[in-house]
């Protein structure tokens, strides 16, 4: 049935995608789940969305969704940032994404930040943050956010905290002993990582044997670091050092 790949809050970092999908290419992948937050914090949010632009023109593209940091910049709503270092550096963001970025915002990823799919037969669920909040609060282990018993799979981001575990919902089967199994996958952050592990992170599901690997990729940090120009606060440099 296939292996696919999720990535979540790229964040404009190029480089960190970049061997991501070259970790891709020798993993072997038949398509990709895209959940948010491509832009923002790096400097090369135009060249990550090119990247990705590329493979949605050649329909590797399952699913893709907005994250808080699209629908902040294409909406110029910052209300939602905890921080003015968040609110400044989605502002700088949102001045320097070209016509083509903006473009692509608009008109490809679901706006919703949140989308129903049908993945090899089982009812998957793609939200940024969670049911309860789909932009802004995330789905952990020690709490879900939402009822997500209609779903086999539920693929999301925003914490930057790499999870795979189920929840066994009552259900009415006495095949499976009246419980149902859901999934929950979150693969971390590609670019901005914060469970203390700097390298470039993302997921990858086996359909057929319904097997997850959370796939840690290393990449060229302190290159990345030198790219940052002063327009951003140094937070969103430094961290990628130490991936917190």
């Amino acid at each position: 049935m296939g292996r696919y790949a999720i990535l979540s809050d790229i964040h404009g970092n190029m480089h960190a995608l970049q061997e991501v999908f070259k970790d891709m290419e020798r993993m072997g992948s038949d398509g990709m789940i895209l959940l948010g937050d491509l832009i923002d914090y790096g400097m090369q949010s135009n060249e990550v969305v090119d990247l990705i632009r590329d493979r949605s023109d050649k329909n590797m593209v399952i699913c893709n969704i907005w994250g808080n940091h699209e629908r902040a910049i294409m909406f110029s709503d910052f209300t939602g940032f905890s921080s003015e270092r968040g609110v400044l550096s989605a502002k700088r963001t949102a001045a320097t994404l070209s016509e083509q970025t903006i473009d692509y915002l608009d008109m490809v990823p679901n706006k919703q930040g949140i989308e129903e799919f049908c993945l090899c037969g089982k009812k998957c669920l793609a939200v940024h943050g969670s049911l309860g909040s789909p932009y802004w609060k995330a789905i952990m282990p020690d709490d879900v956010r939402g009822d997500y018993s209609d779903h086999d799979i539920v693929f999301s981001g925003h914490s930057h905290l790499p999870h795979v575990f189920a929840r066994y919902y009552d259900h009415e089967d006495a095949l499976h002993r009246d419980k149902h199994a859901v999934l929950f996958i979150n693969p971390g952050s590609v670019g901005q990582p914060r469970n203390h592990n700097p390298n470039a992170q993302y997921g990858v599901i086996d359909m057929d044997t319904m097997s997850v690997e959370l796939r840690s990729v290393p990449y060229d940090i302190e290159g990345v670091m030198r790219s940052y120009d002063g327009s951003v606060d140094s937070f969103y440099r430094d961290r990628l050092r130490y991936g917190v």
